[in-house]
């Protein structure tokens, strides 16, 4: 028997880093069972920073762009997923009652200092989106299917 990919959404207001990064993640442990987009509500071009640290994990980054949620009007999905507060507070209604669910994530890119710093932000983004969608896969795994 052959099930529809879980369809999810990553929101963000820019859609340079958090999103981008959770989409990336979440693409790369998939086999199969996500369908995986992201979008921002002002969305401002993949910051560099997120092109290092994706590169220096090597993850892929083919099909990755930013673009806005706009783009998505219409689509279904099974879950929209918010990374940053103000996204969640703007986080358009999706048709068939996707399930939300609302990860604060401070933005790396707001990080000021030396490159290394910066990197550092990132890099700790990266690490904590993986062990979030770690445990969000688990769970959206084991749910069963709408009808």
């Amino acid at each position: 028997m052959t099930t529809d990919p879980i369809r999810v959404l990553f929101l963000c207001t820019g859609n340079s880093a958090r999103s981008i990064i959770a989409e990336a993640v979440l693409r790369h442990r998939n086999d199969g069972d996500f369908e995986v987009f992201s979008a921002g509500t002002y969305p401002k071009g993949i910051n560099p920073y997120t092109v290092k640290v994706l590169e220096q994990a090597e993850l892929s980054l083919d099909g990755l762009s930013s673009k806005p949620v706009s783009q998505f009007e219409g689509d279904t999905f099974d879950y929209v997923i918010t990374v940053c507060d103000q996204a969640a507070e703007q986080c358009p209604m999706f048709p068939g009652d996707p399930d939300r669910i609302h990860w604060s994530f401070t933005d790396p890119a707001a990080v000021e200092g030396s490159d290394l710093e910066k990197l550092a932000a990132f890099q700790a983004t990266l690490r904590e989106m993986r062990q979030r969608i770690d445990l969000f896969t688990v769970v959206a795994e084991r749910r069963p299917v709408r009808s």
